[in-house]
């Protein structure tokens, strides 16, 4: 393997302008989650000049083989999201974003551009590995039910079945060259919390004549947080978050309703189920013994990330063989989400994160912020490193 090790840093080294100016147009052309249209036009025009056969999913979403020596002997994927964010840029860069109000603030033209550079890798060495790679180009991540569910159902891990799927995201913390890497269960799940407060709205001045939702949510509110302090597994990461309210009276006014939205995350699927029933047995209850109702909308979000242990056992010895040991960095849990889990619940995965910051400190905005921006360091690691785990993956017993 290591005569494969350096002739991938080779061309990943060769090709990196290319890779730069692939990223450049996907970030200069943003799509919203599934309306990835001129994206999945150009990646498949990308694919098609590398002799490879492009097939559509999940309507804007595309999967493609690279097979090389005995095909058949075992299948790894590689997964690259392509929606951009609902952000309006404000870099003044040269490739900034001509689709207003649309960004790729969270580096999936990165993720794109870095496996378009993995397949251009790995179909000039073809003859010299055995086995599939799998590419899979997802659309949706950042809106649920996400494309990775709807990419499963419409069969992505099917003909032929991968043995592992490996992913990649942009990780500002680190420095461009490095990779952040997390064996076990690393992201959380996410369910969207929707209530309704419902009572009897009336003047400030007559609390008796009234069934004062307000109270009623406020008492809520605080009385959910005993779903983590009382009911988690101390043991288990749990977050139960609510950013918006909603009471539609005035000083000396009490409304009819409070409305109420909020996150609920977790590191267990068992106990996200359980968590759901306190839930709404808590609101239900407590705004009954208050007089009033209340109606909890849960709407599922993605899964936890789990992380396998033996996959990514293998990704970290093979980062290390390729970037050096001082050069991968052991992260901890992040209780964000990614739909990338979805995979994960269904074949053994890793998903790691690589570094995009510049070493003086620029490029140090967080995803999801109007003035993110990568290193370009990063779309010549990304690319190579992705190429040389699948070539470690397909060499593993």
């Amino acid at each position: 393997m290591q005569h494969l090790l350096s002739r991938i840093q080779e061309l990943a080294a060769a090709q990196a302008t290319d890779v730069v100016a692939q990223r450049h147009h996907l970030h200069a052309h943003p799509e919203l989650s599934f309306k990835e249209f001129e994206t999945a036009a150009y990646v498949a025009a990308e694919l098609r000049k590398l002799g490879l056969e492009p097939q559509p999913i999940a309507t804007t979403g595309l999967v493609a083989l690279i097979e090389g020596r005995n095909p058949g002997r075992r299948t790894v994927a590689l997964r690259a999201d392509m929606d951009a964010l609902p952000i309006q840029e404000q870099n003044e860069v040269p490739y900034r974003s001509q689709n207003p109000g649309v960004m790729h603030a969270c580096g999936h033209d990165v993720h794109t551009s870095s496996l378009l550079g993995a397949a251009r890798i790995l179909t000039q060495l073809r003859d010299e590995f055995e086995g599939t790679v799998k590419l899979m180009f997802q659309p949706g991540e950042e809106l649920v039910p996400g494309g990775a569910s709807i990419m499963i159902k419409e069969g992505v891990l099917d003909n032929p079945a991968p043995q592992s799927v490996l992913g990649q995201h942009v990780f500002p913390q680190l420095p461009a060259g490095q990779v952040g890497i997390h064996a076990g269960r690393y992201m959380a799940s996410a369910d969207e919390l929707y209530l309704t407060v419902r009572g009897k709205g009336g003047h400030g001045a007559m609390p008796e004549q009234n069934i004062d939702t307000v109270l009623v949510a406020a008492n809520l509110i605080v009385a959910a947080q005993q779903l983590v302090s009382r009911r988690a597994n101390p043991k288990i990461p749990t977050v139960l978050s609510f950013g918006k309210v909603i009471a539609q009276g005035a000083t000396n006014v009490i409304p009819n309703e409070v409305y109420i939205e909020g996150t609920f995350r977790t590191m267990d699927e068992q106990w996200r189920e359980q968590a759901h029933g306190h839930l709404r047995q808590l609101c239900e209850g407590l705004a009954a013994s208050m007089g009033a109702t209340c109606e909890l909308e849960i709407r599922r979000g993605y899964p936890c990330l789990d992380n396998d242990h033996t996959v990514t056992g293998r990704v970290r010895a093979a980062m290390v063989d390729y970037l050096g040991a001082d050069n991968v960095v052991d992260i901890d849990q992040w209780m964000a989400s990614e739909d990338f889990a979805f995979y994960s619940q269904q074949a053994p995965s890793c998903f790691y994160r690589l570094g995009t910051r510049a070493l003086d400190g620029r490029f140090a905005s967080s995803v999801h912020t109007p003035t993110f921006d990568v290193e370009a360091h990063a779309l010549t690691v990304g690319p190579g490193l992705m190429a040389w785990l699948a070539l470690h993956e397909l060499a593993a017993e």
